[in-house]
């Protein structure tokens, strides 16, 4: 099991809390697992919600995009032999993973996972020092491509929405100016500049780097991208009375569940810039009465789970829309393949 984190400042830090799995008793709650149910964790990391799945009779089927996860859940495959299938992908491709039939569940733990943060080879926390990567493929344009590569504009949209840095634009400058006779190689590289541009007041209860390590890490994973991808992949992979859980950990992921699922609610939505729309079939009816978040005595105990919360919605028999990702508002950032080209 592992404790996953997303965008709050233990995650960049990284810190002693190992394998818990965050809202793990509201996860279950949420998908129901029982004998007969096969059920998507889109999210393996260490194996937290897929070993509790597989407990409560379920047949699972994990995905996980990091290669160093599908190594090390082979044991529990080999344990729970032909009712666990591992397979190594992004979980935005969930649905080429379903049954025929469809899925009784889709389970994501949106985030970067304490395995990661741990591993100083990884590039993820500043207080490891390590290679600048944070990629969890261990594939593609890494965080030192996009530091050193990116133009000063790219930068400020990525810090500022990505990593809702108010600094953006000096720690960006100052990038600039240091790569222009050094590139950046290694984290505390790039954490000791940030600090030395930004330094750490008093009353900051987070690192100066935090939020630039965020935003390196979502971009480099494309991770709202993957995110909205992976809604509507699920919509289209689960059979009615199916059950779509998802766990965020900061704004911007949340604020992409969230208004998925009132888009796909078939309530009427208007405004006083826009003519009402009229309300279509529900596609997903909420669970439970909306966000759950995790009770103090979990966040004692596991404080990565302060910030996480969880929203699901039961699939209905109207058929899935087409997506629109339009709905996201994502914002317009430079592209992964020009940075690294």
């Amino acid at each position: 099991m592992v404790a996953n984190s997303g965008g709050g400042s233990t995650e960049a830090e990284g810190g002693p809390v190992r394998h818990i799995p965050v809202l793990l008793n509201e996860v279950l709650d949420a998908l129901e697992p029982r004998s007969g149910k096969v059920i998507l964790d889109g999210t393996f990391g260490a194996g937290g919600y897929t070993s509790a799945i597989l407990d409560a009779g379920a047949d699972v089927i994990a995905l996980d995009r990091d290669p160093t996860a599908i190594a090390g859940g082979q044991a529990l495959v080999d344990a729970h032999a032909g009712h666990l299938v591992l397979h190594h992908t992004p979980f935005s491709r969930l649905a080429d993973f379903a049954p025929a039939g469809g899925l009784d569940g889709v389970v994501l733990d949106i985030g970067v996972s304490s395995m990661q943060i741990d591993e100083a080879e990884r590039g993820f926390s500043f207080q490891k020092n390590g290679p600048l990567d944070m990629r969890m493929s261990g594939t593609g344009v890494s965080a030192a491509d996009v530091v050193n590569r990116a133009k000063v504009g790219d930068l400020i949209r990525i810090f500022g929405f990505l990593g809702e840095e108010k600094q953006a634009g000096r720690i960006a400058r100052a990038i600039e100016k240091r790569r222009a006779n050094e590139p950046f190689r290694t984290t505390r590289d790039l954490a000791g500049m940030i600090e030395i541009v930004t330094p750490r007041k008093a009353k900051d209860k987070i690192h100066p780097a935090t939020r630039v390590f965020q935003a390196l890490r979502v971009f480099v994973n494309d991770e709202l991208g993957e995110l909205a991808q992976a809604l509507f992949a699920a919509e289209k992979a689960l059979k009615p009375g199916g059950r779509l859980v998802v766990v965020t950990f900061h704004s911007l992921e949340d604020r992409i569940v969230k208004k998925f699922f009132s888009e796909r609610s078939g309530k009427a939505s208007g405004s006083r810039h826009m003519p009402m729309v009229t309300a279509k079939a529900a596609i997903f009816e909420p669970v439970g009465k909306g966000m759950v978040s995790a009770s103090e005595a979990e966040a004692e105990i596991n404080p990565r789970a302060r910030s996480a919360k969880l929203r699901a919605g039961i699939r209905t028999t109207a058929p899935a829309e087409k997506p629109d990702f339009s709905i996201f508002d994502l914002p317009d950032l430079a592209s992964l393949d020009r940075i690294g080209g």
